[in-house]
């Protein structure tokens, strides 16, 4: 009897099997081919295409429990997709095998030819890979090249932790403290290497100690990260310096002047801490970057004192939705009182919006665009907040608050 090899095959028909008693291998495959035989047409008989190699050896798998039996038929098939979904169906007529009532069901039909699709694609890359790789650099990627094993030859680790550290951390008297890997990699290039980083969120207890033995500057990422393990660092350790890096960058990305600008600006922490529990916001970095954008800041903040008690309510809690929401892309719905009425992905809140009426107020973790502002007005909203906007507050009616309003 022909068999069709693996190699051959672009199809395997998958069928689950119950088996209501105790059967062997050869009772199943004789009910396959007995109670399809002349069922489907000479063409389709199970037996001659087995002989003209177009379907391959039937594979039974059984296990037994409890005086049942179950498992799967495995049938590879040369044949057409309309043909092997033809034959795969015919499986499922089958109502006994041997002595016993069974139940067939059709799993799954898997195209062979996909994953040898996916085979070809994960090998030529490795292929390329190698290749590039081989290449004879030119003078600046050998360059690089070196100045990069160097810093990476001054990347020491420090503490039981074995936290990233440069080479200076046990001699110097300040030391700077930095988030990860990378930001230490950054300073040690600028030639600063009296640096360790966390390597996470939580603070590490060589770090606690560290900060009662050296004046520790933080110098953490000017995004919401930053400001999370700043707030963990004031509440675990004895800090005495605190500056971030400009909004929106990170340390590890900074050139030479920001860095050094940065840490110029630096304030006490018993100084960010006064300030950040009392009405003032701390003034860290990034207002030593942009003047204008500080006297804007200004200008905007001045009108906000004489809004009514009730908006102030509604900006606090936007706020702190906000701030829930920076790096997920969801979006909340509010109703009047600032509570959620649901929860979606960015992506889908223009079409929520479209389903909707007297929603009071938007935030989401985006920008604001024209499409999610008339959604807006149309399901009567009175505020859209998101991180950021690419609408003119003169040009809708709705009140648009970004990020910055709300600092």
């Amino acid at each position: 009897m022909g068999k069709v090899s693996p190699v051959s095959a672009k199809y395997i028909i998958d069928t689950l099997i119950q088996i209501e008693g105790t059967v062997d291998k050869p009772d199943v495959i004789g009910a396959i081919f007995g109670q399809t035989e002349g069922f489907l047409g000479a063409d389709l008989e199970l037996r001659e295409l087995q002989r003209s190699g177009k379907v391959g050896r039937i594979e039974v798998r059984l296990d037994v429990a409890n005086g049942k039996s179950s498992g799967h038929i495995i049938i590879p098939s040369s044949l057409d997709k309309a043909e092997t979904a033809i034959i795969a169906a015919a499986l499922e007529t089958i109502d006994r095998i041997g002595p016993c009532n069974a139940h067939v069901h059709v799993e799954k039909i898997d195209d062979v030819r996909v994953s040898k699709r996916d085979f070809v694609i994960q090998r030529a890359k490795e292929l390329l890979q190698k290749l590039q790789s081989s290449v004879l650099p030119d003078s600046q990627e050998i360059t690089d090249e070196v100045a990069q094993s160097v810093r990476m030859m001054e990347v020491t680790e420090w503490g039981p932790e074995r936290l990233p550290a440069g080479p200076g951390v046990s001699d110097a008297e300040d030391v700077i403290l930095v988030e990860g890997r990378a930001d230490v990699l950054n300073l040690l290039k600028q030639g600063i290497k009296n640096v360790v980083g966390m390597n996470g969120t939580s603070v590490p207890e060589s770090i606690k100690e560290l900060c009662r033995q050296k004046v520790v500057t933080a110098f953490v990422d000017g995004d919401r990260g930053g400001d999370l393990i700043l707030r963990e660092l004031m509440a675990t350790s004895e800090l005495d310096y605190i500056t971030k890096a400009p909004e929106g960058k990170e340390v590890e990305e900074l050139t030479k002047k920001e860095i050094h600008i940065a840490l110029r600006a630096k304030i006490a922490a018993e100084q960010f801490k006064f300030e950040a529990n009392g009405a003032r916001k701390p003034q860290l970095i990034q207002q030593g970057y942009r003047k204008a954008g500080q006297r804007e800041f200004v200008q905007r903040a001045a009108p906000a004192q004489a809004q009514k008690s009730e908006e102030k309510v509604d900006v606090s809690n936007f706020r702190e939705k906000l701030y829930d929401l920076v790096g997920t892309r969801g979006a909340y719905i509010l109703d009047k009182e600032g509570k959620i009425l649901g929860k979606v992905p960015t992506s889908e809140l223009e079409t929520t919006l479209g389903e909707l009426q007297n929603v009071h107020a938007v935030v989401f973790d985006g920008s604001i665009t024209k499409e999610i502002v008339d959604a807006a007005e149309d399901c009567h909203a009175g505020f859209v907040v998101a991180t950021s906007s690419k609408v003119r507050p003169n040009e809708t009616k709705i009140r648009l608050l970004t990020q910055k309003d709300l600092e």
